[in-house]
């Protein structure tokens, strides 16, 4: 038996409780890997999936969960060993098969990776689904030519949105450590100090990007930009990116319509990145993962990470919808 969170659906409504599971339950998968989960992350999308909005799951019974790390239990796949410790993030875990809000999770070998050298599990999770798309932003830019040398000498920073979530606590903390000038955009007045900490040298406030430009073009402000919400404010930075920038867009808490013209793109030469952390190719998943290792430094990781109990996750899952997390806020799935 094993202690998971539960949804179940009756009459259109969800249900969710933490109950006690027979192993049995557990989806049957051809080279299967049996995980004993010790972390998780509580990201936007398990909140949503909590409270039953949107159709990110279609079955039920159904245990949520997006990102896990543990211990190999058992393995029907070549590459992993009982006793192996791994992390899973993305392949629509949590959403088209049972995730990691349990003590057991079972899903193909291809969805693991083993936990990255220098990691332990509870860091993986506080990087976690969040870690890994902020890293393959970063990379994103960077392969489209943004660069701190290129930055300082055009004098434009490079703006991160929702910065106080998780996506965007790692995305500016990255960012400063390697070099840039990073801009932090956020609605939480008490949320400035914070982002200074991790790095930012500017805060610009979220009413400033909430409206469309009435411009197809305006001042060239960023050299570059990780925008984790979407929406107007994709459209209002699109119009703000300087001549052969990037904005690597990685959300969609703002919605998925995008109000803009191709003069961005035309005149400017801007460059829209999508930035899909959930059905990336394992190559590109690994190398994220060790440039975080590489890359992130570890303290400023752990000092915007919280843990919870398995227990709090409900009433947690309702927080993070109100905006009310910031940072990287673990599950102990056996506390």
């Amino acid at each position: 038996m094993f202690k998971a969170v539960l949804l179940e659906e009756s009459d259109g409504k969800i249900s969710a409780g933490i109950q006690d599971l027979d192993e049995a339950r557990l989806p049957g998968l051809e080279a299967a890997v049996t995980v004993a989960v010790e972390y998780s992350t509580l990201n936007y999308k398990d909140g949503m999936i909590l409270n039953g909005i949107g159709r990110l799951v279609r079955t039920y019974p159904h245990v949520p969960g997006v990102d896990f790390a543990g211990v190999v239990e058992t393995s029907n796949h070549p590459d992993y060993k009982p006793g192996d410790r791994v992390v899973s993030t993305g392949w629509r875990v949590g959403e088209m098969t049972w995730g990691g809000f349990a003590q057991k999770a079972r899903v193909k070998g291809d969805w693991l990776v083993p936990l990255p050298e220098g990691l332990t599990n509870k860091r993986a999770m506080a990087l976690g689904t969040a870690g890994i798309t902020a890293m393959m932003a970063v990379m994103a830019l960077e392969e489209h030519g943004v660069s701190p040398v290129r930055s300082a000498q055009e004098g434009g920073e490079v703006l991160v949105t929702g910065a106080a979530g998780g996506v965007g606590s790692v995305a500016v903390t990255l960012l400063a450590k390697l070099g840039y000038k990073v801009a932090a955009s956020t609605g939480r007045q008490e949320a400035h100090d914070y982002l200074r900490g991790l790095g930012a040298a500017t805060i610009v406030e979220r009413a400033e990007l909430a409206e469309i430009s009435k411009r197809p073009l305006a001042r060239e402000r960023w050299a570059g930009c990780v925008d984790s919400v979407g929406g107007t404010t994709l459209a209002h930075v699109l119009t703000e990116t300087a001549h052969g920038g990037s904005v690597a867009a990685v959300g969609l808490a703002g919605g998925n319509a995008l109000e803009t013209t191709v003069l961005p793109f035309l005149l400017r030469g801007v460059n829209l990145l999508g930035i899909d952390s959930v059905m990336c190719p394992q190559a590109r998943r690994r190398a994220a993962w060790a440039r975080l290792v590489e890359d992130l430094p570890m303290e400023k990781l752990d000092a915007i990470t919280e843990t919870a109990a398995l227990g709090d996750l409900l009433t947690l899952g309702q927080k993070i919808l109100k905006g009310q997390i910031r940072g990287r806020l673990v599950i102990d799935v056996n506390a």
